[in-house]
């Protein structure tokens, strides 16, 4: 698996950081986790073959997670990339994703789904095991953030693990489902005081990270006031478990292989 950092930030506006996008590319096919309102875009950017893309995750409905799925959908009717397509875009996410994407497509009549290939919409509830492309099996479980937020864990067929927390408060849970993943990408919103129990601080991060034991940590959805400081060696400095797992700060652009 090849993971390509297509969002490292959040809902604010940055210079460097668009918000949370994540490309995965597997032996079987390519998955985006998370489509924020930048994602369609950066995709082009980077050079990604997004007109082919099989599968999409949504961890949540906050507009930096999901708001680039309609425009998405919406560029697909025009895009001549896509014209000759006929294979599935498949869309997972929590209970509600349905509804939702059918309210925004009503709202102007936009006919988001009326395109050259299917769209399938597949709503995931949490402690789920399923199949979210051809031999890569996955995982989701509730997460403290919204009352649908879920983490998803993806095992392939080479046994490798990756764990995707999303956005997420704290809790114990986290630790397990991370369990011994190749790579863990958690959110680390705050370095410090965190003004809100519905995220991630460093402190929280690392808590997390020393009872899991991955082989490397990729941290993201970084608020401006991460700017200037060097996150990895932060972490670093207060890493206290004798199990050293790499510590890696997410950019835009950034590409990792599991």
């Amino acid at each position: 698996m090849k993971l390509t950092v297509r969002g490292s930030g959040t809902s604010v506006p940055h210079p460097h950081r668009s918000s949370p996008a994540f490309w995965l590319e597997t032996s079987s096919g390519s998955l985006l986790l998370d489509i924020g309102p930048d994602a369609p875009h950066r995709m082009a950017e980077e050079r990604l073959d997004w007109p082919s893309l099989d599968t999409i995750w949504i961890s949540h409905f906050h507009l930096d997670h999901f708001g680039g799925l309609a425009p998405f959908l919406f560029s697909l009717k025009w895009a001549p990339q896509t014209r000759a397509r006929i294979q599935p875009l498949k869309i997972f996410g929590p209970t509600g994703l349905t509804n939702l994407i059918k309210a925004i497509d009503d709202a102007n009549n936009y006919r988001l789904f009326e395109l050259p290939f299917p769209v399938e919409l597949i709503e995931v509830a949490a402690k789920t095991k399923f199949e979210i492309l051809p031999s890569v099996t996955a995982t989701a479980t509730k997460t403290p953030h919204t009352k649908e937020s879920l983490a998803l864990t993806l095992t392939d067929e080479a046994g490798k693990i990756f764990t995707y927390t999303s956005d997420t408060g704290f809790n114990d849970e986290l630790a397990c489902i991370a369990n011994r993943a190749d790579l863990l990408l958690m959110e680390c919103s705050f370095r410090r005081n965190k003004p809100i129990q519905t995220h991630l601080e460093l402190s929280d991060v690392l808590r997390v990270a020393e009872q899991a034991a991955p082989t490397t940590l990729l941290l993201a959805h970084l608020y401006p006031e991460w700017d200037g400081v060097d996150l990895g060696s932060e972490a670093k400095a207060l890493w206290q478990s004798k199990v050293r797992s790499e510590i890696i700060e997410a950019v835009d652009g950034l590409k990792l292989e599991i």
